[in-house]
């Protein structure tokens, strides 16, 4: 099967790898499992092999899902479709592990689709992803770092995280011109709720379009009285959005909801 670069298909093929892979989803014997992009099926081969008790692949490409068909039989459940128009579909009775190798192009929208889930604890256990280092980075940035940012903080908020290793273009096919990181996340029982989710990507999206300059212009965006909301908050206006911790943020956005109700 020849990749489509239309859809940021890169196969990883080196077993090593794909086995470190599936070591760190812990797979049980009583599992669901989701795999985003499975393309020619090698990281679902592996996780075959664990005899979880379910496999669905989501795969868009409908060739490629023909190809798993013929090679995997009744072993998986295909769904021909846009992870992004159907992940909210996957509601079972067991939580899922998710694992995916995936597409550079949207991985960031993958990502944050699942996080903006609402009942995301409930239904999913474990997320085991393959980004691009670069996105990686940024995903598991502390604050006052140079990648600390909208993801950083977006993932905090409602998900553990941990970034695995890192995998050399060499073990992809077609061979790609970055790095790329295995990270796993774990959703957080306790979290703090918000009436809209993307509140937070709004107020996130505010702050890191200019995350050089100093708060104060950000926050009068969000504030007409802004000056009185960052002494509301113990906010000092000279720091910039990367000096500002994920619970300071989260403040933010609740003072935010409440202005526009």
């Amino acid at each position: 099967m020849k990749p489509r670069k239309s859809l940021g298909q890169n196969f990883l093929k080196n077993k090593k790898i794909l086995n470190q892979i599936v070591d760190t989803g812990d797979i049980k014997k009583k599992d669901i499992i989701l795999e985003i992009g499975p393309g020619t099926g090698n990281l679902t081969e592996e996780i075959i092999k664990k005899e979880p008790k379910k496999v669905i692949v989501v795969e868009k490409d409908v060739h490629l899902s023909k190809f798993l068909n013929d090679k995997f039989g009744d072993k998986i459940k295909i769904v021909n479709d846009d992870i992004l128009k159907c992940y909210d579909k996957f509601e079972l009775d067991e939580p899922i592990k998710v694992f995916g190798n995936l597409p550079y192009n949207i991985s960031t929208k993958i990502l944050t689709s699942f996080i903006n889930y609402k009942n995301l604890n409930k239904f999913f256990s474990k997320f085991i992803f393959v980004f691009q280092k670069e996105v990686a980075e940024r995903i598991v940035a502390e604050e006052n770092s140079k990648n600390y940012g909208r993801l950083s903080i977006l993932t905090s908020w409602r998900m553990s995280k941990l970034k695995v290793l890192d995998i050399p273009p060499i073990n992809f096919y077609p061979i790609p011109k970055v790095w790329s990181s295995l990270i796993v996340f774990t959703p957080k029982d306790k979290i703090e709720y918000f009436n809209k989710p993307k509140n937070l990507e709004h107020v996130t999206n505010i702050f890191f379009n200019q995350r050089r300059k100093m708060i104060k212009k950000p926050m009068k965006q969000l504030f007409k009285n802004f000056e009185n909301v960052a002494e509301d908050l113990n906010l000092d206006l000279n720091l910039r959005p990367q000096n500002i911790s994920v619970s300071k943020y989260l403040e933010i956005c609740r003072f935010y909801e409440n202005l526009i109700q």
